[in-house]
């Protein structure tokens, strides 16, 4: 049930950040991701506690990228891992370089 969840959420082409609405990592991954121009329904956030499964959904996420911590963001169907990864793709430009390469922003 978790994995079909998450695999069903990530796509090429679409940039998916699975999150907690409590974690301060998700909000300033949030708050970093939503100043940038995104093509419309190309950005999504996945609060995993709307669901019955976090825990399961965490350890799936463990299984696929190493690391059951959220935020895990995933630029097409590659997890660049989670919030301080994100911060240092920002800085370096890399994230806007793979966000165009996948035709996410306008």
């Amino acid at each position: 049930m978790a994995h079909e969840f998450v695999n069903s959420k990530i796509h090429q082409g679409k940039v998916v950040v699975f999150i907690k609405p409590t974690c301060p990592y998700c909000k300033k991954i949030q708050e970093i991701l939503s100043q940038l121009p995104f093509k419309q329904g190309v950005l999504e956030f996945v609060n995993i506690t709307a669901t019955d499964d976090v825990n399961e959904i965490q350890d799936y996420l463990l299984q696929l990228t190493g690391a059951r911590t959220v935020p895990r963001v995933f630029i097409g169907k590659n997890c660049i891992g989670g919030c301080s990864d994100l911060i240092t793709m920002q800085q370096s430009g890399e994230l806007v370089t793979r966000l165009k390469q996948i035709g996410a922003l306008q």
